[in-house]
């Protein structure tokens, strides 16, 4: 996916086509566009440069140490979410300068940070409401269930296509709204050792309190690995009905999101 070199109009379009494949993928991105260019530099304005979570990227604007710090800031814009401009002098490289064309270039970087996702895992009444009540707040949302009648485009249109797998991530919010610890013994091992932000469980305290016991004995988790999920799941509201539970749950979630944002 790296043109390591320029071509003009071919770069443009890989660019935008991979842009639009991250965003139709739900995955983050930055994106680093040459804003103003002063003398002689490799590449001109309007030259840009696709930075994925993993270092890799589409497009070129310029190549050489410029880009790779170009490239190391787009990672830190991935992290903190912000946009930056930086100003780059191309002169003299043994005064640590990231080239010798002799001009100036300035990049702006945006991260474009995917729609958040919520995975529900459990299709009952409480995991469909979640998974609706979700949607309308733009949330990509992807339901899981084993039995196939209660997951599927019928019974909960409008949701996310569910690929083969689900890739979690930082901004990946999981809400186990399962039935029973056989579900649950086979899920969470899986679940903590992801980056999701969010863990939660659905249940009395009862219930989770035998859910722990089992996590620890059956399944060998640790008390750090146990601590990464929510349980009982969403905010204490009073909430009774379906559509009432999906809500303590949606501001739990949303409490999570903002505070991690901040």
């Amino acid at each position: 996916m790296w043109s390591e070199s320029g071509g003009g109009m071919d770069d443009m379009r890989a660019v935008v086509t991979a842009l639009a494949e991250a965003q139709r993928d739900a995955v983050s991105v930055a994106l680093a566009t040459v804003i103003r260019v002063q003398g002689s530099v490799p590449r001109h304005a309007g030259s840009k440069l696709l930075v994925y979570g993993d270092g890799v990227r589409v497009g070129t604007i310029g190549g050489g140490a410029m880009e790779s710090l170009v490239i190391a800031e787009s990672l830190a814009a991935l992290m903190d979410g912000q946009t930056r401009i930086r100003e780059y002098t191309l002169n003299d490289i043994t005064a640590g300068d990231p080239g010798i064309c002799g001009g100036t270039v300035e990049v702006f970087i945006e991260p474009i940070l995917s729609a958040p996702t919520l995975l529900v895992v459990g299709g009952g009444h409480v995991g469909k409401a979640l998974a609706t009540l979700a949607k309308t707040l733009d949330y990509r949302v992807l339901l899981s269930d084993d039995r196939p009648e209660y997951c599927n485009a019928d019974y909960a249109p409008g949701l996310d296509e569910i690929p083969a797998q689900v890739t979690i991530n930082a901004r990946t919010y999981v809400a186990c709204v399962t039935r029973g610890l056989p579900v649950d013994l086979a899920l969470f091992p899986a679940l903590v050792a992801t980056s999701a932000a969010y863990i939660g469980l659905i249940g009395s305290v009862r219930r989770w309190t035998l859910t722990q016991k089992a996590l620890r004995e059956q399944a060998g988790l640790t008390d750090a690995q146990i601590g990464r999920i929510t349980a009982p799941i969403g905010l204490e509201i009073g909430a009774e009905t379906p559509n009432e539970i999906a809500i303590s749950i949606l501001a739990q979630i949303i409490k999570v999101r903002r505070s991690v944002a901040r």
